[in-house]
């Protein structure tokens, strides 16, 4: 019998809820729904799918006040943070709705002799989308819109400490999509390694790297898209605009740096290092953990966090406030953090931190900044801030991950596609590229006479 599973509030450190996680029994039955519900769904044409998707975008936002208390227990951030996310991930669930009724696939035509060929897109099938914690409901919007659009059903594993905004959005679907379509199934990681073992077609996992290595040494000649952390690189020019160093310790310090496209790394010149080191120092003494940003998620993250800041060398520490309410001072809170003087292999730098941190380095020419940004493992996102702009484009051409932002960062749409390279995973999140993530062609060519 699987043991129970104690939640934490992270605003707190206590035991908000207990859970049972799936087991062998559970998984099956999951995957089995979804199975049983994939020939409906996919042989629903793509209007009808869209509306239906619309249905339940109109539903979450019938009962936005719901997600948003159910995200907030799970992650501890802020209402006005949560609802902003809540009605984001309806929008890229709408921009799905939309996306499915254009006709992306090539163009059909006169390819052979006596003969008319077209192309059509088919689903892959029954997909595992397993989700993090770090945004809940929108990390799932990513993998549940494109899937479910394209005609696939899906079982939607949250992590083990947020399944509350799932399991909400599993009983919306099932009343505007249909039983199965949309199959939560909380759980632990033994729960996610016994779905990516189960009867699915395909894996769409975000979350760590060695997650994503156990996922693809799991999953076997199954399709499987992977994005597993950013660890992302800020190459701030010495003639950066005067918003650089708050907009990076903004950027860093939302959901207390939580997530894989945030700024961790900044790189500069050996001469204007001292200059950023300061000016980063004094924006993150302007930002208090309670008032400005929330905990960590959980005891797991807050113990692997300290141990990366421990374990530094970095020999420059500047450290922010934390400021909280009365009954949360055993919450995961985490004070932001600058550290400067470190070297290229420090463990503050070559691993994902994933809190409120930054780290600066320095090179003595571009070529050197550029290669130091380039140096971890990871490959997800970048930014180049500087008013040069012939430069910065240069720069950003030369960084190698899946998004680059110009004097801004951690902007992003449905519209436009998100993706890491290395280390960070492959496969693609958000805009209409997303699509052919679940799905496969079929060639379809016809003797005329």
């Amino acid at each position: 019998m699987n043991t129970w599973l104690e939640l934490t509030d992270p605003r707190t450190g206590l035991v908000r809820t207990r859970l049972r996680p799936g087991g062998p029994a559970e998984v099956a039955a999951a995957a089995g729904a979804a199975r049983s519900a994939l020939p409906g769904w996919a042989g629903l044409t793509a209007r009808e799918r869209s509306h239906r998707l619309l249905a339940l975008v109109a539903l979450v936002e019938q009962h936005v006040d719901a997600y948003v208390q159910a995200e907030v227990a799970g992650t501890g951030k802020s209402t006005v943070d949560a609802q902003a996310e809540v009605l984001n991930s309806a929008d890229v669930l709408r921009f799905y709705a939309g996306a499915v009724r254009a006709d992306l696939a090539p163009a059909a035509g006169h390819r052979l002799p006596g003969r008319e060929s077209w192309v059509r897109w088919e689903p892959l099938g029954v997909v595992a989308a397993i989700v993090p914690w770090n945004y809940p409901l929108l990390m799932a919007a990513w993998r549940l819109g494109p899937a479910l659009a394209a005609g696939n059903t899906v079982v939607l594993k949250p992590a083990e400490t947020t399944p509350d905004t799932a399991q909400l959005l599993a009983g919306h679907a099932a009343d505007t999509l249909g039983p199965g379509v949309l199959v939560a199934l909380p759980g632990d990681r033994d729960t996610g390694r016994l779905l990516v073992g189960a009867d699915v077609d395909a894996v769409a996992f975000t979350g760590s790297q060695a997650g994503g290595l156990d996922v693809v040494a799991r999953a076997g000649l199954r399709r499987v898209s992977l994005e597993l952390g950013g660890n992302c690189a800020a190459v701030v020019l010495p003639d950066a605009p005067e918003d650089t160093y708050d907009a990076l310790v903004g950027a860093c310090t939302y959901n207390a740096g939580q997530s894989c496209a945030a700024p961790a790394r900044v790189i500069t010149l050996r001469s204007h290092v001292d200059e950023t080191v300061e000016r980063l120092a004094a924006a993150m003494a302007a930002r208090r953990a309670g008032p400005d940003f929330g905990p960590l998620n959980n005891p797991d993250q807050a113990a692997r966090f300290d141990a990366i800041v421990a374990g530094s060398r970095a020999a420059v520490r500047r450290t922010g406030d934390v400021a909280v309410g009365d009954g949360e001072a055993g919450g995961f809170w985490r004070a932001g953090l600058i550290l400067a003087d470190l070297p290229p292999d420090d463990p503050a730098v070559t691993r994902e931190m994933f809190g409120p941190a930054l780290t600066v380095q320095a090179a003595d020419d571009l070529d050197g900044v550029v290669a130091l940004a380039n140096s971890v493992p990871q490959a997800l996102a970048a930014s180049v801030w500087g008013t040069a702009v012939g430069t910065s484009l240069r720069v950003a051409g030369q960084l190698d991950c899946g998004e680059v932002w110009v004097n801004c960062h951690l902007e992003q749409t449905a519209e436009l596609p998100h993706g890491g390279r290395r280390g960070s995973g492959h496969g693609t999140d958000l805009s209409v590229l997303a699509l052919t993530e679940y799905q496969r062609p079929k060639t379809v060519t016809v003797r005329l006479d």
